[in-house]
Formats: structure tokens, C-alpha cells, sequence
């Protein structure tokens, strides 16, 4: 038995986890915990300067990692509000950030207390879970069931609220529980006779796809999708958002389809008779949640981790409930090819051909020569000297929504987005925090110049913490995904659409780090190879044309006869 307070015993909890970083910002409601954070040296402290891009830091470190990503909000009330925004981002992304914020002492509740807020109320519609600890004794607990939650599937972000009072007394605690001692390290499988229908659906199959989402990339299950891709000689397509799920050169991979992917991919999910979805959710990113973007004839397998997933946006032929890579080895190792092969053989072949094309359009239409820059001239340029090890934030908006199809991405892993919660603002300290999680690679961050307005703050963090990331500002001078609904379904009627910043190259210069500037393609090209051999927290400011807008969602402006 050891005696600690709660703050002591916090970070022994954390210990015991084995938390490589915690993010954060100080505050007087935790003081206790930041004062033992100081004799943890095996636990890296990343201050932040706003605990809403501390959020997005350790989602993105979540993310890329496996792992839990943990932000500590110090103060209680502001502090503590300011979660609110990653909290939710992270819950829409499936990422498991355990945050853990100061609270008002017991025995100030309900009595308008300086700074009180019903954290328990707040954080509990956008979390998988929310505690407020009750005793100092309970803190390993409360920890251990948070750190739980946070990392069953469906993953999800939790919330753990420590009082002053908790935190400053004093118990008798003993040795820390080690996460395999309490945490469940086997994945579900499907039943064999499920298992056994659906291979003989799929090798009947005339036309069929799989569909590749998060249960396949986020645990790395590319090489059994692929495996079961060879074995029927099929294509895959992934979601949006997932275009990393599958290695960009494989052959049988179409890239992401729905209403924002690319035409090759959704022709094919519009087209299969039968599509397995491994791993998604078949979701509104995905199909708009109608049959413009995904086959009403055809048979879909439905394999899902969640069960309150499967076949809840469509009909499906068989749900079944299991990991995603466990399914498709399952499937791999029973499948024969059976009739139709001729037909199947020849749906792939005429797939690879379009999808060559396609690579090779995409590139010839690219106006790489336009004075302002256009995206199109921007995106070949990015292809063509980013390294195929990169990792790739992207920002909500309208120029990284087109980037995030234009981009190839080699290997899994490789991309993070606000995927369903669209948030401006997430890519600038989402790629920190890949960065921290995987250093040995070259992490590159796309926004729009209203984005990183938001977040500029955080390029001190970078500095003081030397997280070399290089952040491409796509500066077009506006909101350009509202700009364009103005432009093309209210008359021109502008308001609220153009925004003023300084030039971000000077702005990184004077928070220490290095700042390149481009009005060309060719300067931007070789602006960004010089950010990412800089070894150094990089900025790449680079005009875009502001005329150069494209409005995604006209399916929301029907009613205007756009």
C-alpha cells in the first residue's frame, strides 16, 4: 500500500497505462496532477495553448498510434467547455481520447460557484461515457474504466472529471492494475456458417466490390482485404475519409466512391451486384444515405464490429458481426471461385483500364501553368513531391474536401480528416499529433487560410516542442465552401464570405518556425520540398485562385433550383 493523493495517483494510473504524452493546459483546479506530471519523467508534457486543438492533438495521436490519446483540460468551467468541440469531433471519428478536466470542489456544487459548469450534463451527450470522480480512493478505478471504454470497440472518447477536493486528499492505494490485466486482447469472428454462405455469394457474384472503411484501416487489416481481393480477383473501393484503408498502387484498389469520391470508385459501388462492406458503415459520407450512390439490386454483405451498425441505412442480404480483418482471412480461407468467373474477370479488367485512365486524365487536366494557382495545377504538384511515406491531415472546406481525393496515399495510415463532423480548424494540430505518434515519418497538414486562422496559437507548440510538421495553407481569402453556396444558389449576395489574414509564412517566422511563400506552381513545388527538408516546424503560405470554388452538397439547394 502506498499513500498518494489523487493527483499522485492520477499519474501513477497513467503510468500504468504506459502514456507516452499527455496534452494539456495548466490550470489551478489541477494542480495536484501537474505538480506529480513533473516527477513523471517517462510521460512527455505537451502544453497547449487552447484545449480545443489539445483535443485535436491527441485524436490525431489516438488515430495514428492505436493508442489512447490523452488531454488533460487543467481548469474547470472554460477550461473545461473548451473541449467541447474535439470531444465531439473525436466521437465522430471513433478515436479513442480519454480527456480529463478539472471540476468545482463537492462541496461548491449547485451554488453558482466561481466558474461551474454541469460538466457531467456537457460532456455526456459527446462521449462514449462520463465520470465524475466521487473520492480519492476511486482514481485508479474511474481511470482504469475510462481508459477501458475509451478502447473497446467501437472506440469513442471519454470524459473524467476530477473535483479540487479529490484531487488534493489523500488515500492508501495499491500497485496500479496493468491494462492486459483487465482489457479484453481477442477481437470477434464470424460463425463458420455465415462464413460459408457468404463465400458462395461472392464467388457467384457477376459484378462484385468491396467496400473498405475504418474497421479495416484503423486496425491495419489491408493485407486480409487484399488477400480476399485477390482471391475473387475483385476490386475495392474504401469510404471517404478512408482512401488510406488500401494502398494507393495495389491493383485492385479503385480508391474512395459516394457522392465526394472519385467517378472509377462510385461507377462501381452504383454498378456491383454484390458488395461486402468490410468495416463501414455504409454511411452518410459514403451514399447521402440514398441509392444514388450505391446499387438498390444489390446483395450486401454487411460485416461490422458494431452491431447496431449493420444494416441500419440499408437492406442487407447478411449482417454479420465481426472484426473486419478476421472476417476477411475467414473468408479468404473458404472462398471457391465457382460460376460466372469469365464475367467477374472481365468487370475487373474493364475497371483497371478506367481507373488507368482516369490516373492518367487527372494529371493531363491539370492546369499546373494557371496564374492564380488552381487546385488542380496544386494537387499534381503536391503528387508529385510529397514521399511516399507521408502522413496527410486534412481540414473541413471546400479545397481540402477536393484534396482529399487527389491525393495518393502508399501506404495505410496515411490520412485524417473530421471525416462526419466536417470541422474547420482539426488539421494544423491533428498533425502534431500524428507526428509525435509516428516521428519517423514526413506529416503534412492542408488548410484553408480560415482554418488556420483558428489555430495559429499552436504553432508555438510545435516550436517548443520541435514537432516538425509542415502545414500547406491553401489561401484562397475566404470561407470558400459558403462562398460557393452564395455564388451559385443566392444570387452572388456575399456576406461573411472573405476573410483577411497576414501572410502565414511571416506569422511562422516570428513564432520560430520556417515560412515559405508561393505564387506559382513551381514555386509552390519547390516551397514544399524545402518545408520538408527543413527539419523544423514548416509553413507553406500559397495563393490560391479565390474564384476557384466548388459547392459539394448541392443536393441540400435543390429547393432553389440550383
Amino acid at each position: 500500500m502506498k499513500k498518494m493523493s489523487g493527483g499522485q495517483a492520477a499519474v501513477e494510473a497513467l503510468k500504468a497505462e504506459d502514456t507516452k504524452y499527455v496534452f494539456g493546459l495548466i490550470g489551478s483546479a489541477t494542480m495536484e496532477m501537474f505538480d506529480a506530471l513533473y516527477d513523471a519523467k517517462d510521460i512527455g508534457f505537451i502544453g497547449v495553448h487552447d484545449e480545443r486543438t489539445g483535443t485535436h492533438m491527441a485524436d490525431g495521436y489516438a488515430r495514428a498510434s492505436g493508442l489512447p490519446g490523452v488531454i488533460v483540460a487543467g481548469q474547470n468551467g472554460p477550461g473545461a467547455t473548451n473541449l467541447a468541440t474535439g470531444l465531439s469531433q473525436a466521437k465522430a471519428a471513433f478515436s479513442p481520447v480519454v480527456s480529463i478536466a478539472g471540476s468545482l470542489s463537492s462541496s461548491h456544487v449547485y451554488r453558482d460557484a466561481f466558474q461551474e459548469v454541469d460538466q457531467q450534463a456537457l460532456f455526456t451527450p459527446i462521449t462514449k461515457k462520463t465520470w465524475t470522480a466521487t473520492g480519492a480512493d476511486r482514481v485508479p478505478e474511474m481511470f482504469r474504466e475510462a481508459f477501458r471504454v475509451a478502447m473497446t470497440p467501437r472506440r469513442g472518447p471519454v470524459q473524467l472529471n476530477l473535483p479540487r477536493d479529490v484531487l488534493s486528499a489523500t488515500a492508501e492505494f495499491e500497485d496500479m492494475q496493468v491494462p492486459s490485466t483487465y482489457r479484453s486482447q481477442s477481437m470477434p469472428a464470424a460463425n463458420d456458417d455465415q462464413i460459408t454462405q457468404a463465400a458462395k455469394l461472392l464467388a457467384s457474384a457477376r459484378q462484385p466490390v468491396i467496400i473498405a472503411g475504418g474497421g479495416i484501416k484503423n486496425t491495419e487489416g489491408h493485407e486480409q482485404a487484399l488477400a480476399l481481393a485477390a482471391a475473387l480477383n475483385c476490386p475495392i473501393v474504401t469510404s471517404p475519409g478512408h482512401g488510406d484503408a488500401i494502398p494507393f498502387g495495389h491493383p485492385l484498389n479503385a480508391g474512395q466512391m459516394g457522392p465526394r469520391g472519385n467517378p472509377v470508385a462510385s461507377r462501381l459501388a452504383k454498378e456491383a451486384d454484390v458488395i461486402l462492406a468490410l468495416g463501414t458503415r455504409l454511411g452518410f459520407n459514403s451514399t447521402f444515405y440514398t441509392y444514388d450512390n450505391i446499387n438498390r439490386d444489390a446483395a450486401i454483405i454487411h460485416v461490422e464490429l458494431e452491431p447496431t451498425a449493420i444494416g441500419r441505412y440499408f437492406p442487407v442480404e447478411m449482417g454479420i458481426w465481426a472484426d473486419a480483418p478476421t472476417a476477411a482471412k475467414q473468408l479468404t480461407a473458404t472462398l471457391q471461385r465457382t460460376e460466372n468467373r469469365k464475367t467477374a474477370d472481365d468487370w475487373v479488367a474493364g475497371f483497371q483500364s478506367e481507373r488507368s485512365a482516369f490516373l492518367e486524365k487527372r494529371d493531363a487536366d491539370a492546369d499546373v501553368t494557371g496564374n492564380p494557382i488552381q487546385p488542380s495545377g496544386l494537387f499534381k504538384t503536391l503528387r508529385d513531391v510529397l514521399p511516399q511515406d507521408a502522413a496527410i491531415t486534412m481540414d473541413a472546406g471546400t479545397l481540402c474536401l477536393q484534396a482529399t481525393d487527389a491525393m495518393n496515399y502508399w501506404q495505410p495510415k496515411s490520412l485524417f480528416t473530421p471525416l462526419d463532423f466536417g470541422l474547420v480548424g482539426f488539421s494544423y494540430a491533428c498533425g502534431l499529433g500524428v507526428k509525435l505518434a509516428m516521428p519517423e515519418r514526413p506529416v503534412v497538414s492542408f488548410m484553408g487560410d480560415g482554418g488556420f486562422g483558428m489555430t495559429v496559437s499552436e504553432i508555438s507548440t510545435a516550436v517548443d516542442h520541435n514537432v516538425s510538421t509542415v502545414t500547406v495553407v491553401m489561401n484562397n481569402k475566404c470561407w470558400g465552401a459558403e462562398k460557393a453556396y452564395q455564388r451559385d444558389f443566392f444570387g452572388k449576395r456575399y456576406i461573411g464570405a472573405d476573410v483577411s489574414s497576414p501572410r502565414f509564412d511571416k506569422l511562422a517566422e516570428l513564432y520560430g518556425a520556417r515560412g515559405f511563400r508561393a505564387e506559382t506552381n513551381a514555386e509552390a513545388g519547390e516551397a514544399i520540398k524545402a518545408a520538408l527538408e527543413c527539419n523544423a516546424p514548416a509553413v507553406v503560405d500559397i495563393a490560391v485562385d479565390p474564384a476557384a470554388l466548388y459547392s459539394f452538397r448541392r443536393d441540400s439547394f435543390k429547393h432553389r433550383g440550383g
